[in-house]
């Protein structure tokens, strides 16, 4: 439904967006990752009409938009701030589109109490936008985004200013909704929890153009490259040699799985595949710092003359502060990424 060729956008003679393609699918949830600077809301401009293009098209239907406003490109949009007029009270700023399109107050009416009890806000028309919680201005944002039926709807940071709690609760309950609706959804955002919980498919963006693009389980198995992985807070990555099943790192010889690329390579080695085994079978570290992250505890591990490594240990199993431990890798958590010049 949604087609960008060759996307680019220059600032000052550097490209913010390099030659992007992306295509998305009618009722598909697509979600933009990337650091700040990637160009992730850049590209999300463009597709609204707030940022021109200096090379490339927009197709939405089959329909080039270049040249179109951004007010007649039948798309909602919806910013991490909200956006909502203060001086209107909730039911006057989700019937604005409507006003703009020219329906009835009648039909706006309908619509309006429609959307609000979609969004979990029934009876709350008459409500001053000053006396809403950030999840309840969230909720009257997302309904005017969608009361004029956009063909697709567009999210920057929908949930970027909301506590950690009420994010994870939203963003399953906007998944829930786009289902019901069918609305087709491009959003971009930093946090890839937030995205991974969301979408059908995952972009992540570096330096203006994709890095990768699967679905959410496919990101996270089988990162593109040592950046993805790393911007998905994989530490345990480094530069290797691969020669058959093993692989040389400065943590010595790793077991890669039989069908891994040869020669070198970038190299992923999971929390979950840095086992503890006695001091002397394995790999001889000290336990620099343990982090409980909440179904598992976080272990840093600072071998003598390697780079330090992280596992992931049961609460009951974690060693403490100053421990001795070994280590022994496991090749199913170990992945091979790309080229090694990242790593």
């Amino acid at each position: 439904m949604l087609k960008l060729d060759g996307a680019t956008v220059r600032f000052g003679g550097r490209a913010v967006l390099d030659s992007v393609g992306l295509d998305v699918a009618e009722h598909e949830i697509v979600c933009v990752l990337g650091p700040s600077g990637s160009g992730k809301s850049t590209l999300l401009r463009a597709v609204a009409g707030l940022q021109p293009l200096d090379e490339g098209r927009v197709f939405l239907d089959g329909r080039d938009l270049h040249g179109v406003p951004a007010h007649k490109r039948g798309v909602g949009l919806m910013f991490q701030d909200h956006q909502l007029f203060p001086q209107r009270d909730v039911g006057g700023n989700v019937a604005f589109g409507l006003r703009m399109h020219g329906e009835s107050k009648d039909q706006q009416a309908v619509r309006v109490g429609e959307l609000l009890d979609l969004v979990g806000l029934p009876g709350a028309r008459g409500r001053a936008v000053a006396s809403l919680s950030g999840g309840e201005q969230q909720r009257v944002a997302l309904a005017r985004a969608l009361a004029p039926r956009p063909r697709l709807l567009m999210l920057d940071e929908p949930l970027g200013q909301l506590d950690r709690s009420l994010r994870e609760r939203l963003v399953v309950e906007l998944r829930q909704l786009f289902g019901e609706l069918g609305t087709t959804v491009l959003a971009v955002t930093h946090d890839q929890g937030e995205a991974f919980a969301l979408a059908d498919r995952v972009v992540v963006m570096r330096d203006g153009r994709i890095a990768q693009s699967g679905t959410p389980l496919e990101v996270w198995q089988r990162p593109a490259d040592a950046f993805v992985a790393r911007f998905l807070g994989f530490e345990n990555v480094t530069a290797a040699t691969v020669s058959g099943e093993a692989a040389d790192t400065p943590w010595g010889k790793v077991p890669v799985p039989s069908d891994a690329r040869q020669g070198e390579v970038a190299l992923l080695v999971r929390p979950a595949g840095v086992r503890l085994v006695p001091a002397a079978e394995g790999l001889r570290c000290t336990v620099a710092a343990r982090t409980f992250r909440g179904t598992h505890v976080a272990v840093r591990l600072q071998p003598e003359d390697a780079p330090w490594l992280e596992a992931a240990c049961a609460l009951r199993d974690a060693p403490e502060t100053g421990d001795e431990v070994g280590v022994a890798f496991d090749a199913a958590e170990i992945v091979v990424l790309g080229g090694a010049s990242d790593a």
